[in-house]
């Protein structure tokens, strides 16, 4: 019998020859990055034929591996964060990356509010921190090829620890910024680990130049103790030309609370990942999105809830504005496993179509092994209700701001559920810039 070769893709190829030339330069275990790195290469870029992948092909959109990028220099550094805007009116504490690499000069690593430590990543692994066990929480992700990239390649990011019954009141804020002429990837990785009774709102922005096929591939896990709550406000203005990869694994335990809200309004192709399990009884999350396409974009959300526990209770929510082009994507499935007796969770999917050539592909799933359940999940497409259009302009409203106000109080569902009032206010202004520049 003839052996098969799989053939490989440029930038297959290009990847595989980056990680011999950088596996034993980067910090921490250099078995872990093989592991990854191997699992990366059997499975190779998911294409439409792997099922998680169908509506978003990886393999398509990535046709080169870009080098990764180098430390920028201190001008670089503060010339790129002077461009960035994101959160930057809101008093926070802040933790700056420009081109995935920590930049103390520009953090407030030494003004941290009081019960939170943060131990840059480089030195976590160099030294063999014991929180790094707590990397992955949720174990489905590492069966994604993209995940196992960022541990293949991750350069740079931070461990964040907020001690027992912290009331964090001052956010923290995590600035990633890219810059440069030239196409580069990033690898961040992030641990957020909050101990038992702890509160901590956490913003993330990620923002680059226009015109550079720049490739981020960024990762966020999260372990909330017993009682503890997240606030997480995301926030995606990438550069035009970009291919932004993102994952958040969150592990809850009893009765912790997440709330997380996705905005995207940039890159050429992004894929935003979710992993949320829901290991403690009685706990909660409220998850939504708000994405914004246009100029032959593709957005895509992709969300995996684990309820393994009982009583827990989840709403998601992800609202999609298409223009021109555009290709909208929610793949969602709601896992409830046998022991997660009186489980809620609800997710739906609703999509505004600007344009007729646009096109959103759903995908909302339910798997249930449990008897006691109230679970649902439901998608809507469609366009501007005609009637309301003419209700605005029949009261001297211009076409372009009707539209704009029933755009907005279409996303305005999901970024509600924002609970800090500035980066509430951040967000609507970064709906309303979006829909401005296409006017």
């Amino acid at each position: 019998m003839a052996d098969i070769t799989t053939l490989r893709t440029p930038a297959e190829t290009g990847l595989s020859k980056l990680f011999e030339v950088r596996r034993l330069k980067l910090p921490g275990s250099a078995i872990a990055r093989e592991e990854a790195f191997r699992f990366f290469e059997a499975t190779g870029l998911p294409h439409r034929r792997v099922e998680a992948f169908k509506y978003s092909d990886l393999r398509a959109a990535l046709r080169e591996a870009a080098p990764p990028a180098e430390a920028p220099t201190p001008e670089a550094a503060r010339n790129a964060v002077m461009k960035a805007e994101g959160f930057a009116t809101i008093e926070a504490a802040r933790l700056t990356f420009v081109n995935g690499h920590l930049v103390p000069a520009l953090s407030d690593l030494g003004a941290m509010p009081e019960g939170v430590e943060v131990t840059p990543l480089v030195e976590a692994l160099t030294n063999g921190h014991p929180l790094t066990e707590q990397f992955t929480p949720v174990a489905q992700a590492r069966e994604n090829p993209i995940f196992q990239l960022n541990i293949a390649f991750m350069a740079d990011g931070a461990l964040i620890r907020v001690a027992a019954g912290a009331k964090v009141e001052r956010p923290l804020h995590l600035r990633f910024v890219g810059t440069g002429a030239e196409a580069f990837s990033t690898a961040t990785r992030i641990l957020v680990v909050l101990e038992e009774g702890a509160e901590l709102t956490l913003f993330e922005s990620h923002e680059g130049p226009d015109g550079v096929a720049y490739q981020p591939n960024d990762a966020l896990d999260a372990v909330i103790a017993d009682g503890a709550t997240l606030r997480h406000t995301r926030l995606n203005r990438e550069g035009r030309e970009a291919i932004a990869l993102s994952t958040l694994s969150v592990k809850l335990g009893a009765k912790a609370h997440l709330e997380t809200v996705n905005v995207v309004a940039g890159a050429a192709f992004s894929r935003h990942q979710l992993y949320l399990l829901f290991a403690g009884e009685d706990a909660t999350a409220t998850v939504n999105g708000a994405t914004m396409l246009g100029n032959g974009q593709l957005g895509d959300s992709t969300l995996l809830a684990d309820h393994a526990a009982t009583g827990g209770f989840s709403r998601e929510q992800f609202k999609t504005v298409i223009d021109g082009e555009a290709t909208g994507v929610f793949q969602g499935k709601i896992i409830v496993e046998q022991a997660a007796q009186k489980t809620d969770g609800k997710m739906k999917s609703d999509c505004l179509l600007l344009s007729d050539e646009g096109q959103m592909m759903n995908k909302p799933e339910l798997e249930i092994f449990a008897d006691d359940v109230a679970c649902g999940h439901g998608a809507t497409c469609g366009a501007l209700d005609d009637d309301l259009l003419f209700y605005l302009m029949a009261r001297g409203l211009p076409r372009g701001e009707a539209e704009g106000l029933l755009v907005q109080a279409f996303l305005g569902e999901a970024i509600e559920a924002i609970s800090h009032e500035g980066a509430r206010e951040a967000m609507i202004a970064v709906v309303e810039n979006w829909l401005a520049a296409r006017r």
